[in-house]
């Protein structure tokens, strides 16, 4: 005969080893929340349909941020409404994994709205969990979208004012307009029958995505007694008279029986399809050997900085290109204001014999300085014995570190004399170039066919290569 056994989901830890209060067998929900519940109900369908070692639970600011204290999952915190973004991409690069995302509605409504909306939009094939107690409950008990007209919080004291504060955002009926959703339910908690009804509406919505029908969304209207400043049951009996009114539950969107399954297809081009794909490498061309050249200056992690219109950000790229063409891992990642010309630019690249963990380079190995406020902003974090080029014709100060190598370059000046200041950015690169012995001079030249996109200013620019690459060979022997 079959025993019946009543204990806690297997996917629900049994002691909250992650929350730093003493008590591990404490939760950190309030009387009354409505939180427990419907961790009660995920926990149970992960486990009923023996997934839970292949979910992963993404979680933002809000009293949701602590998931990651009772789900035995994959967990993941996201910033203040960020839950939908990472989801995606955590669905993207897993497909074949579970992805739910679980926010509150200040989290989802207010600072996220822009990011649950794309992602139903897209018809993301995750499942968002929307807990809608009309406040901001962790941080201070203020209005939250979802804040009924009269309701009072800290921030609207003397009760939401429509004509001050606007009227309530309806999440459920919003994003069940939209095409691609699948499946959108609002549910509660008020009494046992409503508490099945979300336990059905959460299995379904995570049903949903096991079966790769797309994007599932369930709003759950639950008690925040704290930020409502009232008792537990005085909490549940407001939703049913007041909250249920102007949120009426029920199914919102269901065409789950009318669409065909996600079919997770992993591309697999070839490297040709790649470079053509991309414009890596012209189809003339078959690539380059990489150069042989002192381990000092091997794996380069680079910063290049300077005025906008100093071509800045297309000597990175021509960098990160050369790379590519000798079959480097490589990375390219700018930054610069708002100014089209005379603002601050910078960029970022690294050219690696191995995969490039992080685009970002905080302590570059190479400094290339167009101008005195980069040499004097980003000289200390070089790192030590590594090396600082700067444009000599634009820098009247001299590098003040004595534990680098140091390689000025007249670059301005010299493209001056070639008729135009804008290719010193090309003669910077073939000069450091050729100083470090990192590409040829043929590398070079094929890179200009794809960074310069004029052709009549090609010739210029490959004068510019031949001037800073002799200049570097040069320095070099010295």
């Amino acid at each position: 005969m079959a025993e019946k056994v009543l204990k806690k989901a297997a996917s629900f830890y049994d002691s909250y080893f992650r929350n730093p209060s003493p008590d591990k067998k404490m939760t950190h929900y309030c009387p009354g929340c409505g939180h427990g519940h419907i961790h009660k109900f995920i926990a149970e369908a992960l486990d009923d349909f023996e997934i839970a070692d292949n979910t992963i639970l993404i979680s933002p600011v809000g009293c949701s941020v602590f998931a990651y204290y009772y789900f035995d999952t994959g967990n993941i915190q996201a910033a203040h409404g960020r839950a939908p973004a990472v989801a995606t991409g955590i669905k993207r690069a897993h497909p074949n994994s579970i992805v739910i995302s679980y926010q509150g509605d200040g989290d989802l409504a207010a600072i996220g709205t822009s990011e649950i909306l794309h992602a139903a939009n897209r018809g993301e094939n995750i499942t968002v969990f929307f807990i809608n107690n009309a406040i901001y409950g962790m941080t201070g008990g203020q209005m939250a979208p979802t804040t009924l007209i009269d309701q009072r919080t800290t921030t609207t004291p003397t009760g939401r004012n429509a004509h001050n504060e606007g009227y309530p955002i309806k999440m459920s009926e919003l994003i069940s307009q939209l095409q691609a959703p699948v499946y959108v339910e609002r549910v509660t908690l008020y009494d046992n029958k409503q508490r099945a009804r979300a336990r059905t509406a959460v299995r379904k919505a995570i049903k949903n995505q096991v079966n790769n029908l797309g994007f599932s969304l369930v709003e759950v209207l639950s008690p925040c007694p704290s930020g409502w400043k009232m008792e537990p049951v005085d909490a549940m009996t407001w939703i049913k008279e007041v909250m249920v009114p102007q949120f009426p539950i029920g199914i919102y969107k269901d065409i789950t029986k009318e669409v065909q399954p996600y079919v997770y297809a992993k591309p697999n081009p070839t490297a040709a399809e790649i470079r053509e794909l991309i414009e890596v490498i012209p189809d003339t061309d078959t690539g380059f050997k990489r150069s042989v050249y002192p381990d000092q200056y091997r794996n380069p992690q680079i910063k290049i900085a300077g005025f906008g219109g100093q071509g800045v950000l297309l000597l990175g790229g021509a960098l990160a290109q050369a790379g590519m063409m000798e079959d480097y891992h490589v990375s390219w990642l700018p930054s610069y204001g708002p100014e089209m010309r005379g603002g601050t630019a910078n960029c970022h690249v690294n050219i690696r014999e191995i995969e490039v963990g992080s685009p970002m380079v905080s302590n570059p190995t190479v400094l290339i300085a167009m101008n005195r406020p980069s040499l004097e902003k980003f000289e200390n974090d070089v790192v030590e014995n590594g090396l600082i080029v700067f444009d000599q014709s634009l820098i009247d100060s001299y590098v003040k570190r004595k534990d680098v190598e140091v390689l000025p370059i007249p670059a301005t000046q010299m493209a001056d004399k070639l008729g135009n200041t804008r290719v010193a950015n090309m003669i910077t690169l073939a000069a450091y170039a050729a100083y470090t012995g990192i590409f040829g001079k043929e590398t070079l030249y094929t890179t200009l066919k794809t960074a310069i996109k004029k052709q009549r200013l090609l010739e210029i620019n490959q004068k510019a290569i031949d001037t800073g690459y002799e200049f570097g060979m040069e320095k070099k022997k010295k």
